[in-house]
């Protein structure tokens, strides 16, 4: 072969050589840098955001929650804005409002061809993970979950819904048969979290795993007897917005509350050691929220469903030491359940679905300005179980701006308060002349934002009706196939 010929193809066979090792180490060089975030999301169900040592609670024993806000973003002025489990839960995955996808009251099935989070995360190349409680399946409480009704996620451990947290079940994988946590449910199911994460701690791929906790939602008093021990109910400081009448019984089960919110730290405490230990905590995301809060004898008040700052206002912190740094920062946007899913996305720079109507508040995460108008909206459009109309129950649409709480019932205007002057929302201001011109603003704000919406503010049973779900007498559908 003439040498001339020769020489051409050695020449393009080295230059392959080349291209192919600068690859490989780009390849090698540029996931540190450019990695999409691993992302671990922590749920706790019914946790009020006031309940925390750094929320200035003066009762709660939270170190490690405490240490958690002093190296994070924190949104103040976050809220459920549909106080309730299920469609809190659903907006989460789907970043929808309850009336768009459906869930507006407990038990009823999220569609399974919904777009959700786990399935849009998956397909962006993510390992996805989910253990502990997941309230929207809607088939009975104590049901196997099939593989097609998980949402896009493929690790499993979970169950529908219990509150028996020392006799608890869950599902393994593609497993009908029922499995038991050993203990306390809460923590075997953050030591299976931390397993997780020590199992992907080398993996090429990010994951985003969900660790939802059934408590500190009621009952109370089934905490594990070292947390319960923790507190005197005699020595509780009870909110001034708690009634005389009301104080023997709410330290009692505040007292139980405060037990599961400190076991529940202790559990925080695991997650972060063994995100450090395996050398994921720089590139994770580290969410905690919970799915709504707890009145807990304010205003006269237990549990939910209320549009009270107890039931409606939830902790929300961001920790990502390489996107965020470690500096506390607090954020006063309202920031609503539908925005969680998109905010997400946004972090991981996935592209967001069409089908969300929530907001993404990454850039303003990230130091950018706030992507809504100051106000978000809280809502009741079936009042059912513990708050159905024969308990007081109601029909609300609501405005939380930064500094107000405006709330119309199916009659007309029924709350106002000033959060600032009055943050335990004592002085309701509706009719007060002193305030007519700010109570028509804030009316006509609200009403503008359900014209947006396309809510036509209709009785609960329109909206029930609408989607064929069945109740009973006190609007509640069946936990039990």
């Amino acid at each position: 072969m003439p040498i001339d010929m020769v020489r051409p193809r050695n020449e393009l066979s080295g230059l392959c050589f080349l291209l192919c090792f600068l690859s490989l180490f780009v390849a090698i060089q540029l996931p540190a840098a450019e990695r999409k975030p691993n992302i671990l999301v922590v749920i706790a169900d019914q946790w009020r955001e006031q309940a925390f040592g750094f929320a200035g609670d003066p009762n709660v024993k939270t170190p490690n929650f405490d240490a958690l806000a002093s190296v994070s973003v924190r949104c103040i002025n976050a809220v459920s804005g549909m106080s309730v489990c299920s469609p809190t839960r659903a907006s989460f995955l789907t970043g929808q409002r309850p009336l768009t996808h459906g869930v507006f009251i407990n038990d009823v099935p999220l569609d399974p061809n919904a777009t959700t989070l786990g399935k849009v995360l998956r397909d962006a190349g993510y390992d996805t993970g989910f253990i502990g409680k997941w309230h929207v399946d809607g088939h009975g409480r104590m049901s196997y979950i099939p593989r097609e009704r998980r949402q896009g996620f493929d690790y499993w451990k979970v169950l529908e819904c219990t509150h028996d947290y020392t006799n608890s079940i869950f599902y393994g994988d593609d497993s009908a048969e029922k499995a038991h946590w050993s203990g306390y449910d809460a923590i075997d199911q953050t030591h299976d979290a931390a397993q997780y994460l020590r199992d992907h701690a080398k993996s090429d791929k990010p994951f985003v795993l969900f660790l939802a906790w059934g408590p500190p939602h009621d009952p109370y008093l089934t905490a594990p007897e070292k947390y319960r021990a923790l507190y005197d109910p005699q020595k509780v400081v009870l909110r001034a917005n708690v009634p005389e009448s009301m104080t023997d019984y709410t330290r009692r089960n505040i007292a139980g509350y405060y037990a599961h919110c400190s076991a529940l730290d202790d559990c925080i405490g695991e997650v972060r050691a063994t995100l450090k230990a395996t050398g994921l905590d720089e590139n994770t995301l580290l969410v905690f929220t919970a799915d709504h809060g707890d009145m807990l004898g304010s205003q006269g008040m237990m549990k939910k469903q209320k549009p009270y700052d107890e039931s409606a206002r939830v902790p929300l912190l961001y920790h990502w030491p390489r996107g965020f740094g470690e500096k506390p920062r607090e954020l006063d946007a309202p920031v609503n359940s539908e925005d969680f899913m998109p905010t997400l996305l946004g972090l991981c720079g996935v592209g967001i679905p069409k089908s969300v109507e929530g907001l993404d508040y990454s850039k303003y995460l990230h130091g950018g300005t706030d992507p809504g108008d100051g106000a978000t909206v809280l809502l009741c459009a079936a009042p059912f179980g513990e708050w159905d109309r024969r308990k007081g129950g109601k029909e609300y649409r609501g405005v939380r701006t930064t500094r107000y709480t405006f709330v119309r019932d199916l009659d007309g205007p029924w709350l106002f308060f000033d959060d600032a002057e009055d943050p335990l929302q004592i002085h309701n201001l509706v009719g007060d002349p002193a305030h007519a011109a700010l109570q028509a603003e804030l009316d006509a704000l609200l009403r503008r934002k359900l014209h947006v919406r396309n809510d036509e503010f209709l009785p609960g049973e329109a909206y029930i009706k609408k989607w064929g779900w069945k109740v009973d007498a006190n609007g509640t559908a069946p936990t039990d196939p």
